[in-house]
């Protein structure tokens, strides 16, 4: 209640109600609180007063502000410009108590661990701030070094807000039979987990350390290298990187950088993460990303802050990639199909009523550049289609829509002419053929060679408990006995394509050198 009474005193204090009244219908309204608010003047520009507001607010509000800020479509110049802020630019918090904070995890002084150490702030972001310093390691080494430093009393704050947002979800769910169909609960347990994986700096370490193995060979993407003997819960040391700013897109250009082939870039890595690896960056504001200028690794991308890693599974990357790849083809019946399938929606769903909805919804934006399309709009369509048919929001997939926002807003900043559907279709064909074709079927059979090889020497066992069975028939045993037949047998038919279709191979192999030869 506390907590809701400090937003509300926070909305007014910073003039929020009048900026959301007075952009809508609700004229009376918007006059009756200049005459309840008589005597307020504002001496700082609407921007300035949201992006106070949410800071004030605390970090669930500024990481909303973060994602709006990538949206110049649907916000005013002024007021993307000054929430652009949230990004790196938080006010800190004491140098003094960030010192303190590193000396007690670590538990050295500052001058035992660090030969030099920043003491104001590279950047403060709603969660820690970093320092750079540097570092002279086991070997005698001296590194150059980020150190993360947890913003202090995080917990109690955002278990605050949560709290709040759960007992909105209950409101929502009780009050609106739409509100059901959307899961809030869900959807804030979801915010919560994560939440409070960002507030452990070893989980980020960890997070970061997995996308570094991932993003090896792609050449496309440099992440920092943990250093994990001064890596703990509160405090963090990474490598530091070198960089420009990602949203610093006129000196990227003047630098030499190929910005659409960066925007290409950009989209390769995250659709990369999502379906070939099932983990990927999920916070990717503009104040995560840079670009290297250094001559080995000129040009790639520089990902930094690791706190939101989101994850798939093999279900949700297969559900995935069939519905884009029906997109990219137009496919709308085979859309309407798969959600009836994957449950999402109703089974009594007509598909030819389904299919007709997505494709008035989707059709209008093919063949359009990205600065013609807003991606925003799209889903607020498909939202008001999903109603109709009772489209179940799936929650574990909310990271991955936020992440597809963040990717359109710097696909704008960085090429508005990207065509980002004919970017990613290549790439999902290739992934769905290593998927579906010989590959997968051979990663397959070696996956669960080990259990073939243990199956074969219990099958006269087997068989021989079947036979005692019928003298005391046991349907367990029998039951049992046809499972194992059934693995055989397709083990067996896995064996025998495999073999008729090497020797065809080979056959043709033959043949081809034959007719070169004659």
């Amino acid at each position: 209640m506390l907590r809701g009474l400090f937003i509300l005193w926070v909305v007014i204090r910073y003039g929020l109600d009048e900026l959301v009244l007075s952009s809508t219908g609700h004229k009376g309204l918007f006059l009756l609180s200049r005459v309840l608010l008589l005597g307020r003047s504002w001496k700082t520009s609407r921007g300035q007063r949201m992006r106070e507001a949410l800071e004030r607010l605390g970090p669930i509000f500024v990481k909303f502000g973060q994602v709006l800020s990538t949206r110049r479509d649907l916000l005013p110049p002024d007021v993307a410009d000054e929430l652009a802020k949230l990004q790196d630019r938080v006010p800190p918090f004491s140098s003094d108590t960030a010192i303190a904070m590193v000396e007690t995890a670590l538990g050295k002084r500052l001058q035992d661990i660090f030969v030099s150490f920043e003491r104001i702030p590279v950047a403060s972001a709603s969660v820690a701030q970093v320092h750079f310093a540097v570092l002279r390691d086991k070997q005698g080494y001296e590194r150059q070094v980020a150190v993360k430093v947890l913003r202090p009393g995080m917990r109690r704050v955002i278990d605050k807000d949560l709290a709040l947002m759960r007992t909105m979800a209950q409101w929502v769910e009780r009050l609106s039979r739409d509100g059901r169909r959307l899961k809030p609960r869900e959807v804030v347990a979801e915010f919560d987990k994560y939440l409070h994986d960002e507030l452990d700096l070893t989980r980020e370490a960890a997070n970061a350390a997995q996308l570094r193995r991932n993003m090896e060979g792609l050449d496309l993407v440099l992440i920092p290298e943990m250093l994990w003997d001064y890596c703990t819960e509160n405090v963090l040391v990474m490598e530091r990187m070198h960089g420009v700013p990602i949203s610093q897109v006129q000196r990227l250009r003047e630098a030499g950088v190929d910005i659409p082939k960066l925007a290409r870039d950009g989209v390769t890595i995250f659709f990369t993460q999502v379906f070939r690896d099932g983990v990927f960056h999920a916070d990717m504001h503009p104040g995560n990303i840079q670009v290297s200028l250094a001559p080995a690794t000129f040009g790639r991308y520089i990902s930094l802050d690791f706190g939101i890693v989101g994850t798939l599974t093999e279900v949700d990357k297969q559900y995935l990639a069939h519905n884009f790849l029906a997109f990219f083809r137009r496919d709308y019946k085979r859309v309407a199909q798969l959600h009836i399938e994957s449950g999402w929606v109703p089974a009594t769903a007509r598909v030819d009523e389904l299919e007709a909805a997505v494709r008035a919804v989707c059709e209008p934006y093919f063949d359009r550049p990205l600065k013609e399309i807003s991606l925003g709009m799209v889903l607020l369509r498909l939202f008001q289609m999903s109603r109709r048919f009772q489209v179940e929001i799936q929650p574990q997939l909310v990271l991955l829509q936020k992440t597809l926002l963040n990717i359109e807003g710097l696909g704008r900043e960085l090429d508005p002419d990207l065509d980002l559907w004919a970017t990613a279709k290549p790439f999902l064909e290739r992934w769905m053929q290593e998927q579906v074709g010989p590959k997968a079927l051979w990663r397959s059979l070696k996956a669960h060679a080990p259990q073939y090889v243990q199956l074969v020497p219990q099958l006269p066992a087997l068989v021989h408990r079947a036979l005692q069975a019928k003298v005391n028939p046991d349907e367990t045993l029998t039951q049992e006995l046809l499972r194992e037949q059934r693995r055989t047998n397709r083990l067996l038919q896995t064996l025998i394509a495999l073999i008729v279709g090497f020797s065809v191979g080979l056959l043709l192999m033959q043949v081809m050198v034959r007719l070169r030869h004659w």
